[in-house]
């Protein structure tokens, strides 16, 4: 499930965006408001503690690099990584700035999950929407249908590659702290982000504070 989870939410996503074609943006929202206080939970519940037991006071440096390192990666990405895409102009050929750092931020995410199975599950539920979101974009900006396949398929696959190379790797598991502490960083800027843009104006309503509680009840239960 490690590895079959993050995978299928994505194909699952685009499955959604390609033959259903939602239109309620609020829906979306909700879930994407569900997926970041889910996600934010997880991080600060379980790995969080976890890293911090090992008594290494360069945790939170490598935190902070792992906010750091997102935010370098949105500038190419534009935060697609929390559904934040804009424009319907007709693309000609594949968006490869935006597809290699989406592909960076999925492989990562996946490297954690292999001592943290409950993460696959936050992880899947992150990149469903994402992958909603994302296809919907591509198909209103005309690009290659094949293109668009490709492209999500390679973004599916990158979360697992993460973790089967979590697992297969030794000096992944000889800074395993380190890479998780990166990881941190990037799970906290992700998910903050998307519970702040998840309304329209940053404005809280009833339903999003809720959605934004069960994902916190859910991931404490977990």
């Amino acid at each position: 499930m490690n590895y079959l989870l993050p995978f299928l939410s994505v194909l699952i996503g685009y499955a959604i965006a390609l033959f259903l074609q939602p239109k309620n943006k609020k829906n979306l929202k909700l879930l994407l408001a569900f997926s970041g206080s889910f996600l934010l939970s997880l991080t600060v519940v379980h790995l969080l503690p976890e890293v911090y037991e090992s008594h290494d006071h360069a945790t939170g440096i490598f935190i902070m690099i792992g906010i750091l390192f997102q935010i370098i990666l949105e500038f190419f990405s534009k935060g697609a990584e929390h559904g934040h895409v804009h424009g319907h102009d007709t693309m000609v050929q594949m968006p490869w700035l935006l597809f290699i750092s989406l592909c960076i931020h999925a492989f990562l995410e996946g490297m954690p999950i292999n001592r943290h199975h409950h993460l696959a599950m936050g992880i899947s539920v992150h990149h469903l929407p994402i992958a909603v979101i994302l296809t919907t974009f591509f198909i209103k900006s005309q690009l290659n249908k094949t293109a668009i396949l490709l492209f999500m398929l390679t973004f599916a696959v990158m979360t697992p590659f993460g973790t089967f190379l979590a697992d297969a790797l030794p000096v992944v598991n000889q800074y395993y702290n380190q890479i998780t502490a990166i990881v941190i960083g990037i799970l906290f800027h992700i998910s903050s982000t998307i519970i702040f843009e998840s309304s329209e104006g940053h404005k809280f309503n009833i339903a999003k504070v809720s959605m934004i509680v069960l994902g916190i009840l859910l991931a404490y239960f977990i």
